[in-house]
């Protein structure tokens, strides 16, 4: 990666944590993060919505960011058990996760609502993380870029910038499972979406590009150094302050 690109690593707690548990996983981030020299890197929590307010009260000053899992398109309205862009930000948030596979699969997300979710981002004043990612039979087929190309084009908001936006490539069949792509393979796959987005933003050199699929402490290094990867969505190792701060240390810079 380049200097231009400030690493970052995000924890995605997804549906885990009940007050005392995240109160005492966020604190001991804080502290780790506060402890370090990583002035070169963003370490972002996006624990469950109901407690957002709560942790990013728990983080505060430590330079931890806070983000949300998910958004609905509308910032409000009859929308039983949803949550707008507006409410995260309303609660601390600065992020949000928008497209993750969970939600594409579990809820039936298209790739044009995922835009929509990323525009509400942008409505509220948040940076999207955009998720995209091939399925297991769509890797064996010898879909993997064609999947990525479709999904990123259709999900990407027009107007985005480096500023604006985050893309996170995760390979669905690793998420959770213990399989990860190799580095080659990974590389791959984020130099195609660098050229596919020079197609959609004159920004596409300075977009953060994030890997996720069981990233954990012991091989965050070798997937953090693969060509044009600028960080990691981490799932169950976020859970873990020590796994979660190691993968933030094995992040590199310039």
């Amino acid at each position: 990666m380049t200097r231009s690109r400030r690493p970052l690593i995000a924890g995605n707690w997804k549906m885990n944590g009940l007050r005392a548990d995240a109160l005492a996983l966020a604190k001991a981030v804080a502290d780790g993060v506060k402890r370090s020299s990583w002035g070169d890197r963003e370490v972002l929590i996006c624990p469950p919505a109901q407690l957002i307010g709560l942790v990013a009260d728990a983080v505060r000053g430590s330079g931890v960011l806070v983000g949300g899992q998910d958004c609905h398109p509308a910032a409000n309205g009859a929308h039983t058990g949803d949550i707008s862009a507006e409410m995260l930000r309303d609660a601390g948030a600065g992020h949000v996760i928008v497209g993750h596979s969970e939600r594409r699969t579990d809820c039936g997300e298209t790739d044009a609502i995922v835009r929509a979710k990323a525009e509400a981002a942008w409505r509220a004043g948040l940076l999207p993380i955009v998720c995209i990612g091939e399925t297991l039979a769509e890797r064996e087929a010898g879909r993997t870029l064609a999947v990525l190309e479709s999904q990123l084009k259709g999900s990407m908001p027009v107007g985005a910038t480096a500023a604006r936006l985050v893309v996170a490539y995760e390979p669905v069949w690793a998420i959770g499972t213990g399989k990860t792509p190799t580095t080659s393979e990974v590389a791959a796959a984020h130099a195609h979406i660098r050229r596919v987005l020079a197609g959609l933003t004159p920004d596409a050199g300075l977009v953060r590009l994030l890997y996720g699929g069981s990233v954990k402490g012991s091989n965050a290094a070798e997937l953090l150094a693969a060509g044009d990867v600028d960080g990691a969505l981490v799932g169950g190792a976020s859970l873990k302050a020590d796994e979660f701060l190691a993968i933030a240390k094995a992040a590199q810079s310039g």
